[in-house]
């Protein structure tokens, strides 16, 4: 298993709330990891799980350009987990 940017995590690092987006295509995926993020209040912590490949491509790298929070990337194997905060 190899990551990227990835800290044990700590107490305060568990996520408020999961989404599992295995199987959702792009850009849909995007569409609803950002609907979820502007349900929560500022400074949550989103878990999302993605297919490998283009969703962890796009995804990420498209919620930054939103303004969101990349804390974790990391491969497990068969999807990537995704840690972003709301600012």
């Amino acid at each position: 298993m190899s990551s990227v940017n990835v800290s044990p995590p700590a107490p305060s690092q568990s996520p408020d709330h999961s989404l599992d987006l295995r199987g959702t295509p792009c850009p849909i995926n995007f569409v609803r990891a950002k609907l979820q993020l502007e349900k929560m209040p500022p400074g949550s912590l989103l878990e999302v799980w993605l297919d490998a490949g283009e969703p962890v491509e796009q995804v990420p790298d498209s919620l930054r350009m939103e303004g969101y929070g990349i804390e974790a990337l990391e491969d497990c194997g068969d999807y990537c987990l995704l840690r972003v905060r709301r600012p």
